[in-house]
């Protein structure tokens, strides 16, 4: 199985190789159009800014090429977020992939949510084998309000999208490849999509 990681400059792509090392699989880092294309599982992962990674999604192509892939993707925390349609987070606009527009946590709560916290209402065989109110690590500002393609939900302030599907679409606002055991879970399945 050839699985790619999108390399865009904005991702928390060491913790997510060995991650998919553990799980008995090699990963390639890419950037190329034709080699992500091929991949037979893609990751789109993301720590950073919004603006500026979506501005490094742009000058490399990416923002075209990601929205047509038929393969599984796997959006992570902000990966997720710019598959969006569009987020607050310096006024950007996303791959529009999602129909949901992310939006900022208000000053009532602490930001960023950073830790752990649960997922529940989980509605894809992302989840296979996973309970309800199981914990998953977090580390965010902003967040996907509830809407019709969400397959998980978490409670900070109120409840939000923890995870999205639309079609081969996936996305994760927490982080599976530092969630221990289950978010490997979580990775495992995806990658039998």
């Amino acid at each position: 199985m050839k699985i790619v990681i999108i390399n865009y400059g904005a991702g928390n792509i060491q913790s997510i190789m060995f991650a998919i090392e553990r799980l008995g699989y090699k990963a390639v880092l890419s950037s190329n159009s034709e080699e992500i294309k091929a991949a037979d599982k893609v990751i789109f992962p993301g720590v950073g800014e919004a603006s500026s990674a979506m501005k490094k999604l742009i000058e490399s192509g990416l923002d075209t090429l990601i929205p047509t892939l038929k393969q599984p993707v796997l959006g992570i925390c902000l990966g997720m977020q710019l598959m969006c349609k569009s987020s607050e987070e310096g006024n950007t606009k996303g791959l529009s992939i999602f129909d949901v527009d992310v939006v900022k946590f208000s000053n009532k709560v602490k930001v960023p949510q950073m830790g752990w916290n649960q997922i529940y209402h989980l509605k894809s065989p992302l989840f296979d084998g996973i309970s309800e109110k199981e914990y998953m690590y977090l580390v965010h500002s902003f967040y996907a309000p509830l809407c019709n393609e969400a397959i998980a939900t978490t409670n900070y302030e109120l409840e939000y999208a923890s995870a999205l599907q639309k079609n081969n679409f996936y996305g994760t606002q927490f982080h599976p490849e530092k969630s221990g055991a289950i978010g490997e879970q979580i990775l495992a399945n995806f990658l039998k999509l």
